[in-house]
């Protein structure tokens, strides 16, 4: 089986390419970063599809700038929008299964309970509404097709809260971070592992829960906590590694107090029962699956000069 995983230099993309090649059935991983297959320029998608012709597409691949988009609408809609249209629709016409990657961005944010996978979208950013446009664009080509909806993602690597919380938490002596956003920090390699679990049966197996789940499901750690819970808790976490730090406090604010381009919500939980019941996989707590990207984080900090 050939397994086109697009999006490779990302933070999901980069944990998948550790994980499918090691699939019980051993497939071939066809790894497709920006040079290969760019999807600001969905015209050029459909042959270089024909060219790959892959059994399988895991598509994590996206615009992910979610205050920039705020000026750069078109091409986060190009990206997010349309190019998942255009792979869709080329999957659907070869009878190839897609498994694509969405957010909790789609929701409008409002409320206390898990967003279920029936709930009515209602983005409140230009990223959220390019994201819900490729999930529709995706559902309207029909074939085999799985959306993964997730949220909070990190990793010890790339560009993210965790890495930024630990910058700035050598640099500063206070950190005043938003306490009233509450959702699922959740790792690049929880998710990773979540979809290769999805995966592990075989291709004719994930097509009959593609159509058991509807096509959708939601992907995220169990727990929930604010941004400034997972601030404390990178914190805590970096000190008791021996990891020095300049923080002295980490202040709760309100998402007033921290204005941002693009509007953010503030329920980000998301319901995985579907998770469990379709695919048989019950994520660990968040709390969990941070302390291996904290180990990882705090090796490469203790090799840095006064980091440890």
């Amino acid at each position: 089986m050939r397994i086109l995983l697009t999006g490779v230099s990302g933070q999901v993309g980069g944990a998948l390419l550790q994980r499918l090649p090691r699939l019980q059935h051993l497939p071939t991983v066809l790894a497709a970063d920006r040079t290969v297959l760019d999807l600001a320029a969905p015209p050029a998608i459909p042959g270089t599809l024909d060219r790959l012709a892959p059994d399988l597409i895991v598509n994590p691949a996206a615009y992910t700038a979610v205050d920039k988009a705020e000026d750069e609408s078109e091409l986060a809609m190009r990206v997010n929008g349309e190019a998942p249209g255009v792979i869709a629709r080329w999957a659907a016409s070869h009878h190839v299964p897609l498994l694509h990657f969405s957010t909790d961005y789609v929701f409008a944010g409002s409320g206390q309970r898990p967003w279920r996978e029936d709930d009515s979208p209602h983005p409140l950013s230009a990223y959220g509404a390019s994201k819900l446009a490729g999930e529709n664009q995706i559902r309207a080509a029909g074939g085999a097709v799985l959306i993964v909806r997730t949220s909070w993602i990190y990793a010890a690597a790339g560009r993210n809260f965790l890495r930024t919380i630990a910058r700035l938490a050598r640099e500063r002596q206070e950190l005043r971070i938003v306490a009233d956003q509450i959702g699922a920090p959740t790792s690049a390699a929880l998710l990773a592992d979540a979809v290769a679990r999805m995966l592990a049966d075989g291709i004719e197996s994930f097509r009959a829960r593609c159509v058991q789940s509807g096509g959708l499901v939601h992907v995220a750690a169990s727990g929930e906590t604010s941004w400034h819970g997972f601030a404390c808790a990178i914190v805590d976490g970096l000190k008791d590694r021996g990891i020095a730090l300049a923080v002295k406090q980490v202040a709760p604010i309100r998402s007033n107090e921290y204005p941002t381009k693009a509007q953010r919500p503030h329920n980000s939980r998301l319901d995985v029962t579907r998770l469990h019941n379709v695919f048989g996989v019950t994520p660990p707590p968040w709390q969990r699956a941070l302390a291996p990207e904290l180990d990882q984080l705090a090796q490469e900090l203790s090799r840095v000069p006064g980091g440890g």
